[in-house]
């Protein structure tokens, strides 16, 4: 048998399989992921978190993240929280501030007290170009065409695309059928992660995201961050600001453009597996 040995942890409900292939083996491929990602057939998550060794000098750990569509990306927030609650659990290190190494650069988490994990993630990028995002503006609000109608949005990146509309009530927005459609939007070359954000105050938002490769999670820690620093630029917000989503409350800090997004919230390990991976890996179509 060939066992793979796993941690399941969640983030605000954002749940993924935690691998360490610095004490054992592990070779992802698109069909291997999503066979693990499967709720039915497979153990079930949002992402798959993969725990390596360093490829520059400057970082504890090398953190890669695949979506449950096979695919991977280069940055997720609570998966970032979960990664380094799981480093320190396992006693691969003892420090309580890591740097870690991502597709998108460095970010840096932090464990506080109880189960609480601070990230710094970074500088928004906000050139479209860089996004990657198609405009021939740098404007704070955005106009895309969808199925007809026209959509404003703000477009960052936190290492990973979003898009973030502001709407009236997260509950009446139309997240999987609108989300869906923006994800795949020919302006989005690389697709993205949509965020419908309601300001219920200058400090508090309710916010819900359509993520990329997944649907709609009970949260993101990246889309929050965008979210803030979306409605920041806009004027509606005054950070620090608290996030509810679904799963949960994030609190994101941040001092405006040029300066790092800091993301504090909570990580935590669900259950420990063993899966065989001689077994069959297809999927029913």
């Amino acid at each position: 048998m060939n066992l793979l040995h796993f941690t399941k942890m969640h983030g605000l409900g954002n749940d993924f399989v935690v691998i360490d292939a610095i004490r054992q083996r592990f070779t992802p491929s698109p069909e291997l992921v999503r066979w693990l990602a499967d709720r039915h057939f497979g153990i079930g998550c949002d992402q798959l978190l993969l725990v390596e060794p360093p490829t520059r000098p400057d970082a504890d750990f090398r953190y890669r993240i695949f979506n449950a569509d096979g695919g991977e990306v280069a940055q997720c927030g609570n998966g970032a929280r979960c990664f380094a609650r799981f480093v320190v659990e396992k006693g691969l290190t003892s420090k309580r501030r890591l740097r870690v190494e991502t597709a998108s650069g460095v970010i840096e988490p932090e464990l506080r007290e109880a189960d609480e994990v601070a990230v710094d993630m970074g500088v928004p990028v906000l050139e479209p170009a860089r996004i990657p995002f198609v405009s021939d503006t740098d404007a704070v609000v955005q106009t895309l065409e969808v199925d007809g109608a026209r959509v404003e949005l703000t477009a960052v990146s936190m290492g990973n695309p979003h898009a973030v509309l502001v709407v009236e009530d997260v509950d009446r927005a139309p997240v999987a059928e609108l989300g869906a459609q923006i994800e795949r939007h020919p302006r989005f070359p690389e697709r993205v992660n949509v965020g419908f954000m309601q300001v219920l105050a200058p400090d508090a938002i309710r916010l819900r995201v359509f993520e990329r490769g997944a649907g709609e999670t009970l949260a993101c820690g990246t889309g929050a961050c965008a979210a803030v620093v979306a409605g920041t630029l806009r004027g509606v917000l005054r950070p620090p600001v608290t996030v509810h989503t679904r799963g949960g409350r994030l609190r994101i800090e941040w001092a405006g453009p040029g300066q790092p997004v800091i993301m504090i919230g909570p990580a935590r390990t669900v259950f420990e597996g063993v899966i065989d991976l001689d077994q069959p890996w297809e999927l029913p179509r």
